[in-house]
Parts: C-alpha cells; structure tokens; sequence
C-alpha cells in the first residue's frame, strides 16, 4: 500500500466552496492543549482563537497558538521527503521510496551490530502528538531495542525519580487548585504554559492565578528572576542560581525547629526524622542568607508562611531540575512537602480524573522506596535506564564509542539535538558519526542539515488527537478530543505512520499496550490512539463524545489506607546525606569540582513566550517578537562593561564560548545571565548570532558536571565570564 492510497481518517475534507468553514480543534504548539477555533476556507486555516465557552479555558489561548495559521502556510514547510545526496545536498523522494531504503538499513544495521545499534530519540515537539512517544515506544519493543530517549531525560530526570529513593504517597501531594500556600521554585507557568503536578498550570494561568490570590492563597516564588509569576508572590526569593538545594535544606530546618511539621503524619508514615535533622543541622539560617544572597528575615518569612497553610506544595522547573543536584533539589522538595503533610488524605476528592489512563488505586497510604534506576544498563558513566527509556545525557557517547551496544542508526522525531543537546561539538560530531540518521520534521533544522532523510511530518491541525499529557495536569477531570481539520498538504506522514510503516518493512510489530495492528493494512489514527491508551478509564468513545467537557461526576476518592499499610518515607538515605555534606563543603562558587574563581557570573536557562525551544522564529508573526536569544542582564551589569541594549559580549565557561545579544534588564538579579536554550545553528561559531541566536548548550558537557543520581548534563546555573565583543566599525 503507498502511502497516497494510505490516506488514513486523518483527512476530513473541510470547506472547498470558498465559505468559512468553522472547526473545533485544540492546540499542540506546546504541552498546555488549549481549545481552540478554527475558520478553514478551501483547507486553508485563515484564523485561530479561543474557545470563550470552553469550562477550563474560557477562552484563553496564548501568541505562539495564534501563529498556526503561518505554520500552516509557510513555503519553507516540509511537503515531502528528502534524501540526502552524496554531496550533502538533498532531493525530494516518496516517502515510500524513502521508507524502503531506510528500512533496508535498518534491516542491515540490525543483521550487523544487533538491534540496540537501532535508537530513537523523540523530543519535545513529538510529545504534542499523542501517539508519537507511544508509537516509538512500541516500535523498540518489537525490534527488541532498548535504545529509546526523549527530552525528558534532557532537563528533568530527577522529577521521575525522586519518589523512588524517597518513597511516595499513593493518593498523591496537594492540588494548586485548593492550596492556602503554593511555593513555585524555578518556573514560570504564565510562558511556559507547564507547571510540576500541584502547581500552576498554563490552563488560563493568569486569570486562575487572580482568581486563587483573591480567595487569599497565599504564594512565594524562588527564582533569581522578576518572572511573571513572581509579579503575584507574597514573598519573592531572588536566589543566587545554584543554591536552590541550600534554601531548601534551610527551610527545613526551620521546619523541624520550631516544630512545623505535621507530627501526627510524621509519626505514622516517615522514618529518618532524626537523621533528616542531622543533615540539615548545618543550613543554618546564617549560613542560608550568605550562600543565597537573600536577607534573612525573607528566609524566615517565607519557611513560616509555606508551613502555615492546612494544603499546599511546593514545585519545581525546569531551572533547578537543570542545574547541579537536581535529584538532590527535587528530593528535599519532596521531603519538605511530605514532613508537612501536604498529601492527599482518605476522603478527598482529587482534582484531576486521570480519564486517559487504566484505573490506579489511590489509597491514602505509602509507597515503599526501592532503587532509583533499574533499567537496562548503559555503556556510559555506570548510568542505567529508567521508567522505560534510556539517559539522553549518554546518547551521543554510546554513538561515538566503539564496542558492543554502539549506536549506528538514530530516528530524531520532533526534536532538534544539534541546539538542544548539552556539550554542542560532541553531539555535531555524533550526528555526523552515525550510518543512518533519520529526522521526522516539518522543517530543516540544525539537526535535518546531518540527515541521511528527512520525512516530512504531519502539522497538528492536519491529524486526530487526545492531550495526553495534560490529562495528568487538567485542574478538572476534563476531555477534548480533535479530529483532523484539514486534509493532509503534500505526502506527509503522521509520526506513528513511519514507525508502522518501518515496522512493517522488517518484518517487525508495534505492541501497544493494546495490542499491536494489522502489519499488513496501515489502520488509522483513530486505533493508533485507542492501541495507545488501551484500558482507558473513561473508553475512548466516550472521550470522542465529550469534547471540551468537565466530568466533575468522575473525580477520584482518596480510599483508605490497606489494613496493616506500614511502608515509610525515608527523607535521609546514605546518597542524600553524603550528597548534601557536599553542597554544603563546596560553598556558593563550587561547580562539578571546577575552579570557578574566572567566572564571576551564574547563566541561567528561561523561555521565551513566543517560541517553544527551537520552534517559532521560522514563522513571520513570532519572528516580529524576536529572532534571537539575548543575554538578559542586569542594567548595573551592563554598564559596568560599557555595553548598550544591542551590543555583542562572548560568554565563555570552562567548557567554550557563545556570543550573545545584550538585553538590560532590572528583573534579572545581579551577576546573572538569562538565556533561552535551544536556539542558534549547527556551526560552532555565532557570526549570525542577531539572526539565529547561539545554543547555550555548548557552553556545558558530560565532564564539567553532571546529575550524580540521573547522569543528567548540567545545563543551568553554570559559571560564566562575560566580556564585550569589539565590533569592527
């Protein structure tokens, strides 16, 4: 079958009568999944807005939403695939041409160097399709691969993992949504549009921030940024970056101190309290203020203020999570929810219905600690895998070293390592190492420029989908559902039609936990999402028929704990402990072991409201907010290097340098350096730096510092020295 004939449910013809045809759909540009309106005039997208009546939006969307009607109309927009010519330029193929030679490398590849030589990696674009990672996902399983990564393990590993060594809570941590106090450590929901469990979510986040501030929730914000969540904080912590795992180990001891803590939950659920206390005994409040640069009495403040209210979390982003000890700052993050009581108790009503996933149990009871990483190990670094896949930190080492197990073939599905990837040589020089490499994308990027074949993807509004992500998020048990409104614009293909297809071609199968499809007729989305999410707690039919519907009918109740429940939290295992004796030691300038006397400032990752990492400055109307990523610094900063708004410095760490664009700005704390990631090309050098941006990521690698528990690249916080770059006149 080719895949012309292979035309799936997909395409619904819309308007080809020249009238306005209007569609209802829901954005995937980022993870938030707002509804939206969409008016469709010959299968063109003419316009986009909110849904005013949806129950959970009301409305909202935000400007990179907006911009879908220029993604859908850009010239520059993959309509077919490519193949790479032995030059290095590339010639347009069927995507059935394609298909077949690519499977006769794998097939080779696999004959030759076993199936683990074949890996994948989806990034954060193919998380906006919600069979992409499960459609990957099962591909290795029927290959009997292990090589499977996606952006999780880039810049949030320790999320999945710091309920292992700790132990977690059955029923789940306090909701945003009936909090007395949120404490927000290091995002900034409000453009980002993603927030941690229990915290903000980008579901209308201004007006539900308003609404909670004016019910009298009380909020703190940690970050070495003004940020716009910080705009509403009672108390603002504008930390020095890198000591997050300092200010938190101090606050819980003011915690245990002054007996804030819940001693009734304590008693029954946690061990350790004892040695807890021993190993936070030296984050005195003294010791706190100096290596945070915060005043004392905020400090105190704010430790009173987040334990005095009855429900509550503290959460963090993408900023700590990317630092060094990230495992060790998640970890006390969770310990300082947990000696509060924050937990979901036996009768409570849960706020989100969890409707996409099988039926869990949610008794208010414990869940024993067991070893964080058990997976399948790597040839790197004693690093293992975890909940499934492998550590992106070591994708690139196990391409580039020789042995059993080496990577010779990589599938890149809605990801762009070439910018995004910590230590930017090693991955260029990765991608140009590998026999085979495959990108899945509707644009060249930095990384399509290395591709043996480019297939051209699907665009969202081109394509059925569930949120599957947000259905964990939703501050209400909530269902959408999108049909494609558009007929399909060129021979492209949906992500999940090329591992089928692939699958296919080897002679392989795609076990969904609902089983694998036919191999032998390509089904359509519609089975690819109900394989995906087989066992559903609400069945897919359902879901259809309620599109844009809250289902306050179907929220889950915290049951009681089993009789004779006795596992524990244990806050302080002999890792944790040794691990903060450290921070402690290497005081407020110790990095990875590296002398950082040369590099007085701290750069810091953020976002950037109208793009998502790499995706947005392509397209005209994001394009006119900003096509490079500045180097935000304080005005005092600036001035002191005789630099204005405009001017280039080079950003240099012990790793290599970067050039950026300065940017004055008074909410940036002193001695700080706030960039976006993911920008810039696949050159190591930043002449076009105004145009493109330059990746932040090649200021870090594997051996400057890494997560000692995920293997995690530290990415964020790292020690930089900023000098003016003289221009030629």
């Amino acid at each position: 079958m080719t895949s012309t004939e292979a035309q799936t449910a997909d395409q619904n013809p819309a308007s080809t009568t020249g009238a306005v045809n209007t569609r209802h759909t829901f954005c995937r540009v980022c993870h938030a999944s707002c509804p939206m309106e969409v008016d469709v005039v010959d299968n063109r997208v003419v316009a986009v807005r909110g849904v005013m009546d949806d129950p959970l939006f009301e409305g909202y969307t935000c400007i990179k939403g907006r911009a879908i009607p220029d993604q859908m109309a850009d010239p520059d927009r993959l309509r077919t695939s490519l193949r790479r010519r032995p030059d290095g330029t590339f010639e347009q193929t069927s995507s059935d041409a394609a298909l077949d030679e690519i499977g006769a490398e794998l097939r080779r590849i696999i004959d030759t160097y076993g199936p683990r030589a074949v890996a994948s990696y989806t990034g954060t674009g193919g998380y906006q399709n919600s069979v992409a990672v499960p459609a990957a996902r099962a591909f290795h399983q029927g290959i009997d691969s292990v090589s499977f990564y996606t952006s999780v393990t880039i810049d949030q590993p320790a999320k999945g993992l710091a309920g292992f060594r700790l132990g977690g809570w059955e029923a789940g941590y306090n909701s945003f949504t009936d909090s007395d106090v949120h404490m927000a450590i290091g995002y900034n929901s409000p453009v980002s549009s993603y927030a941690p469990i229990g915290g903000l979510q980008g579901t209308n986040p201004f007006v539900v921030m308003r609404q909670r501030k004016a019910e009298g929730m009380k909020l703190v914000v940690i970050d070495p940024r003004r940020t716009e969540l910080a705009g509403f904080a009672d108390i603002h912590l504008q930390i020095r970056p890198g000591q997050d795992p300092v200010l938190l180990a101090g606050m819980i001891r003011i915690v245990l101190e002054e007996g804030l803590q819940d001693h009734e939950f304590c008693e029954r659920w946690m061990s350790q309290m004892a040695e807890l206390a021993a190993a936070v005994e030296p984050f005195t409040l003294d010791v706190v203020a100096q290596r945070c640069q915060l005043d004392a009495d905020d400090v105190l403040a704010a430790a009173r203020m987040f334990a005095a209210g009855q429900r509550g979390t503290a959460g963090t982003g993408t900023g700590p999570n990317m630092a060094a000890h990230s495992s060790l700052t998640e970890h006390l993050v969770v310990v300082l929810n947990t000696i509060l009581g924050r937990v979901n108790r036996e009768g409570d009503l849960l706020e989100n219905g969890l409707l996409l996933y099988p039926e869990m149990p949610h008794r208010a009871q414990a869940v024993a600690p067991r070893p964080p990483a058990q997976g399948p190990p790597t040839r790197i670094r004693n690093l293992r895998g975890y909940r499934g896949e492998m550590p992106a930190a070591t994708l690139c080492e196990e391409i580039l070293t020789p042995g059993d197990g080496r990577i010779r073939a990589l599938i890149v599905s809605g990801g762009n390592p070439a910018v995004a990837f910590p230590n930017q040589q090693l991955t260029l020089d990765a991608l140009q190492d590998l026999e085979l490499l495959v990108v899945i994308d509707y644009r060249m990027t930095a990384t399509a420029e290395f591709a043996h074949y480019v297939i051209a993807p699907t665009v969202p509004l081109e394509r059925a989908d569930v949120p599957h992500l947000m259905d964990r998020w939703f501050r209400a048990p909530y269902t959408n559902y999108t049909e494609a409104v558009v007929e399909r614009d060129g021979d492209v293909l949906n992500e999940w039609e090329v591992f089928w297809e692939l699958a296919a071609r080897l002679g392989s199968t795609l076990p969904f936990p609902g089983g694998s499809p036919d191999m032998t007729i390509r089904p359509d989305t519609d089975e690819i999402i109900d394989r995906s999410y087989f066992g559903s707690r609400m069945p897919l039919d359902e879901v259809r028929a309620n599109p844009r519907t809250v289902h306050m009918d179907k929220k889950l109740k915290v049951q009681p704990a089993d009789e004779g429940a006795n596992a524990k939290f244990t806050p302080a295992p002999d890792d944790f402990v040794a691990e903060l004796a450290h921070v402690f030691d290497e005081g407020p300038d110790g990095f990875g072991g590296t002398d950082v006397a040369s590099y007085p400032f701290r750069l810091v990752s953020r976002r950037l409201k109208h793009v998502l990492n790499s995706t947005g400055p392509e397209l005209p109307s994001l394009a006119r907010k900003g096509i490079t990523n500045p180097a935000y610094m304080h005005p005092a900063d600036v001035d002191e290097m005789g630099c204005v708004a405009g001017d280039l410095v080079e950003i240099t760490s012990p790793q290599a340098s970067i050039w950026g664009v300065v940017q004055p700005s008074d909410d940036v704390k002193r001695g700080v350096i706030s960039m976006a990631h993911s920008w810039g090309g696949s050159s190591v050098s930043d002449e076009e730096v105004r145009k493109i941006g330059s990746p932040t990521s090649r200021l870090v690698s594997e051996h400057a510092a890494h997560d000692p528990v995920t293997g995690m690249i530290v990415s964020s916080a790292i020690p930089v020295s900023v000098a003016k770059v003289e221009e030629p006149e």
